[in-house]
């Protein structure tokens, strides 16, 4: 269960490209755009191949060579899918979780699906940098996003998860079993009075909101002992709703956050259609983090690879983007 629990190993796909010069790339990027009809080829080998810090650098040389925005150009060049994903990968990453988020809030509906899988999963420096991106690109808290666009018991733990306070420490055994007696009586006993039933439902958000990951997944070893069952199993059983889901992914990413990120993937991908915007969504986010080891995660649960995946179930441009993003057969 306990797979790579510290960032070092965790490891992505994409790294800096070696004897970088981003004069030339913008100069590549500008002549494949220039005149008519552009050379996706050219803009997609160039903007897939170069790490984020690297893309950076290369939107401020367009901006002194040419005087123009290389995110406008590239938005007048490219369309659809092919267009979400490599302006995706142009913006700096807390930038681009931000817009993911307003982008789950906007219009009639809510993506809670996507809210809780980016608030589940970042750690505490990537919310903060989430949350000043936040500010800084629509004027608006994050905090007062989530409050009118949620709410109840799933709007206090995505507001929990969006603080970027998780304890960062080991495990303490003691606090431990202290934790997993309260989920057992979350969620073993449905049928406490009602008072006792919040004060636990609290009690249990902030164990799942707040600890560190190595002391929840002692909790998780706790749990099993104390009850036989699997935290995550429990929750699917006694839970529903929103709540549920945004537990179960906390839980997930817990245990093994690659994994989680492989199943979002084959569900993006899995039946009649495919979910573009979480395939998009995962591959540009996880690129530099940990696609490597999702990609391993993928082919060790589902028995083939990521790369098969998107070659089944995606074409053309995007196609080749997403598999340069992949980097790679399994």
């Amino acid at each position: 269960m306990a797979k790579p629990a510290q960032g070092a190993k965790y490891r992505g796909s994409i790294h800096d490209f070696p004897g970088f010069d981003p004069n030339q790339d913008a100069e590549a990027l500008y002549t494949a755009m220039k005149g008519f009809g552009s050379d996706k080829e050219a803009i997609l080998d160039i903007i897939t191949s170069r790490s984020n810090r690297q893309r950076q650098e290369v939107c401020q040389s367009y901006k002194s060579l040419y005087g123009k925005d290389l995110m406008t150009d590239l938005k007048s060049e490219i369309s659809g899918d092919l267009a979400r994903l490599i302006l995706g990968l142009m913006m700096p990453p807390a930038h681009y979780d931000a817009k993911q988020l307003k982008k789950a809030m906007e219009g009639a509906g809510t993506d809670e699906k996507a809210l809780i899988e980016i608030l589940a999963t970042r750690t505490n420096a990537e919310i903060r940098a989430i949350n000043e991106a936040y500010k800084e690109d629509y004027h608006k808290s994050l905090e007062d996003a989530l409050s009118s666009d949620t709410s109840g018991h799933f709007r206090r733990i995505l507001i929990s998860l969006a603080t970027g306070h998780r304890e960062e420490g080991g495990e303490n055994l003691d606090q431990a079993r202290e934790d997993a007696q309260v989920a057992a009586e979350i969620l073993e006993i449905a049928d406490t009075p009602s008072g006792d039933k919040t004060s636990l439902e609290t009690r249990f958000m902030t164990i799942l909101c707040t600890r560190s990951y190595p002391h929840l997944r002692r909790v998780f070893q706790e749990f099993i002992k104390m009850t036989n069952y699997d935290v995550e199993h429990t929750i699917k059983k006694e839970m529903s709703g929103d709540v549920r889901d945004a537990f179960v992914a906390i839980v997930q990413s817990v245990k093994n956050k690659p994994l989680f990120f492989a199943d979002k993937l084959y569900k993006s991908m899995k039946g009649a259609g495919t979910d573009e915007k979480t395939l998009t969504r995962i591959m540009v986010s996880r690129s530099e983090i940990d696609l490597l080891n999702i990609r391993r995660e993928f082919i060790e649960k589902y028995d083939k690879s990521l790369h098969q995946a998107i070659e089944g179930d995606t074409s053309g441009d995007f196609l080749k983007a997403l598999l340069a993003l992949c980097g790679g057969e399994d």
